[in-house]
């Protein structure tokens, strides 16, 4: 484990681990957690130096997600969606634009959050259908967007909407402030990651400067590809990795604590070693899946697309399995919520319908190596 790592890690158990409980039982986004990571320096993370930033890239993404999410998903989840959206923004935001928006993430400790899927597409968050119509200075946003991660909390949105070139997509910086811009947080009624507060995000004619445009018109399609897509997805296979970690650790101690009359624990029944030896391998393939995809991808191997894909894929099918064998190793208790395994089940089922969903995404490992493209 890097340094790194497990100063994260002893972030977590101080800033995540403490407010994870209430995050879920209240459906509200961890504030104080996010306040702690914003003097710690985590949103500034991939922001270049020069900048005021880090400078770390895609491996510290994934070992800050990893750490924050074996104690609270919900926040792993949020801080992934952050560090997302700003990596595009400083790939593709013209300099005056990438330099306020870092000025604001370094001083004001403020994040970003993005603001893709609809109502309409679902998954295919890459076909948006909301209106924007442009002119000389600028762009008017006009609809709906459906399921938008810490709604209200963040500073700004990354939106994408179509472009003026046809049949293509621009991401556009929706600040929080930006008049006609709302959130119906009233419908948010998840049964997982509830702190997430992913609610639909409505634009009323949102009017917005080309500044605020992101790269060349017509250029969504290829950020989404290359900027947010791999660091999306090695974040999610973060979540759910750190997710089967937290299962192990509960299931662990709950076998060895749950006592028999006659002094046995549940940790001498063979059942429940058989539950344990497969949850535990879980999470080391999980881990070492997601660890290679962000190492493959730092170093621009030919096959780090794949390997991102694969470690997403294995890491929320893990999540769902390892929550199964660990309900039944915690039994009635577990099912009367007398321990955290019955929270993280319920976080591990967002995996399968977070976009790209796990059935999306297993097409395009099959596309990716056989060298197909992915859309």
């Amino acid at each position: 484990m890097s340094d790194f790592y497990n100063e994260a890690l002893e972030f977590a158990k101080k800033h995540v681990a403490p407010y994870a409980k209430e995050t879920d039982e209240n459906a509200a986004f961890p504030v104080e957690t996010f306040k702690e990571m914003g003097k710690a320096g985590y949103f500034k993370l991939i922001i270049p130096t020069e900048l005021g930033g880090l400078g770390k890239g895609i491996v510290e993404h994934q070992e800050a997600v990893l750490a924050f999410a074996k104690y609270c998903p919900t926040a792993g989840l949020c801080y992934m969606m952050h560090n997302v959206a700003l990596n595009c923004v400083l790939a593709n935001a013209t300099e005056e634009t990438k330099k306020a928006i870092c000025k604001d993430v370094v001083e004001n400790e403020v994040f970003l959050a993005l603001a893709y899927s609809e109502f309409g597409t679902g998954t295919h968050f890459y076909l948006p259908e909301v209106k924007a119509e442009y002119s000389a200075e600028g762009v008017v946003l006009n609809g709906v967007k459906s399921m938008v991660t810490s709604a209200e909390l963040a500073a700004y949105y990354l939106v994408l909407a179509p472009a003026e070139k046809e049949n293509a997509i621009n991401n556009w910086i929706v600040p929080k402030d930006s008049v006609g811009l709302s959130f119906a947080m009233n419908q948010w009624k998840g049964i997982g990651m509830r702190g997430n507060v992913s609610c639909p995000m409505k634009m009323d004619n949102i009017k917005l400067p080309m500044s605020m445009r992101i790269g060349e018109d017509g250029s969504g399609m290829d950020q989404v590809f290359a900027q947010v897509a791999p660091m999306f997805i090695v974040g999610l296979a973060s979540v759910y990795t750190g997710l089967v970690q937290a299962q192990l650790e509960l299931a662990t101690n709950y076998s060895m604590s749950r006592k028999y009359p006659d002094g046995r624990s549940l940790s001498n029944i063979e059942t429940v070693q058989i539950h344990l030896a497969r949850i535990y391998t879980m999470a080391q393939t999980s881990e070492f899946l997601t660890r290679e995809a962000a190492r493959s991808f730092n170093a621009g191997e030919a096959d780090a697309v794949a390997k991102i894909i694969a470690a997403r894929i294995n890491a929320s099918e893990n999540a769902i399995e390892a929550s199964r064998l660990a309900m039944r190793i915690g039994g009635g208790k577990t099912y009367n919520k007398a321990t955290q395994i019955e929270r993280l089940l319920r976080d591990s089922y967002a995996g399968q319908i977070m976009a790209p969903s796990v059935d999306v995404l297993i097409v395009w490992l099959g596309k990716a190596i056989t060298g197909q493209p992915l859309v």
